[in-house]
């Protein structure tokens, strides 16, 4: 067994399939399968599932995994200590994000990242909260940006996002200054299902008020379009708001409802040299830009 079949494996289980593994490391598909067979062979299981539809891990190769995952970051780590010894910036960093927060705000932090350190690779991994959530605990990502709060990761607050109502136009609605939760009781409901409707749901229970829920989906896009076309109205994060919107209104809640999103690790002591650098330029952004939207 030697570490570049461990590599292979993890492009196999990142990409789904031999061929597109092979193309991201230079391997034909053979030479994967080569990789894979001998790497099962001496550790005497089988790690992935074949099937036409792509690859998927074994129950042996689920629990392996994640020690896999973590031979490869630490060998990374090590060589990126290497190359900060001699004073160099290399490396490769992973993070994970959400689709709203990678929409405002991903672009200008990768480009501060890559203005100071050109010669390092950035990867991003965009999912919803439980994704970045594993995708942290399982070394697949070595930073995550997610709403707070979570158990049993390093947590660092970032931000404050409100949340507001989002009304057609012609709508009642349209006259208030604020929407309340009662206001909501007799109409059709549009829920965003992309984590935050938790929190809509735990505030209507508090306030012991019943929640017409009409249509669900966990496009930001489709809700707006739906409420444009008047099915209903909806509770959203103003990051998730289009900035420019046509037929809609956007009003504010009162109860006043936040969503708190943070950065998450496993470690910040186990963080890579690149990582930490990361971890720096992000947490400056914030206290030069400011904690709210």
């Amino acid at each position: 067994m030697n570490f570049f079949q461990l590599e292979v494996l993890l492009k196999v289980v990142e990409s789904g399939n031999f061929t597109k593994a092979g193309q991201e490391i230079g391997l034909t598909q053979s030479g994967v399968s080569h990789n894979i067979t001998t790497l099962e062979s001496e550790l005497g299981v089988t790690l992935l599932k074949r099937g036409r539809g792509g690859t998927s891990l074994t129950t042996a190769g689920e629990y392996i995994i994640p020690h896999i995952r973590s031979i490869v970051a630490n060998m990374a780590h090590m060589e990126q200590k290497v190359a900060s010894i001699k004073g160099l910036e290399l490396g490769k960093i992973s993070i994970g994000s959400f689709p709203s927060f990678t929409a405002s705000f991903i672009p200008a932090l990768f480009s501060i990242c890559k203005e100071r350190f050109p010669n390092i690779e950035i990867v991003l991994y965009e999912g919803g909260y439980e994704d970045i959530v594993k995708w942290v605990e399982e070394g697949t990502v070595d930073l995550g940006f997610t709403a707070l709060p979570v158990k049993g990761v390093e947590c660092i607050p970032l931000l404050e996002d409100p949340l507001s109502a989002v009304i057609y136009d012609g709508h009642p609605f349209v006259e208030k200054d604020v929407v309340t939760m009662t206001n909501f009781v007799e109409e059709s409901f549009i829920m965003l299902r992309s984590g935050c409707e938790a929190l809509i749901e735990d505030e209507f229970r508090k306030a012991h008020l019943p929640l017409r829920v009409s249509y669900n989906s966990k496009d930001n896009e489709t809700v707006i379009s739906m409420v444009k076309g008047k099915l209903g109205v909806t509770i959203m994060p103003n990051l998730a708001i289009p900035e420019y919107t046509e037929k809609i209104h956007i009003l504010p809640l009162y109860p006043q409802l936040v969503r708190n999103i943070g950065l998450i690790m496993k470690s910040s002591e186990n963080l890579t040299p690149i990582a930490q650098e990361f971890f720096k330029i992000v947490t400056d952004y914030f206290k030069e830009h400011g904690s709210k939207v």
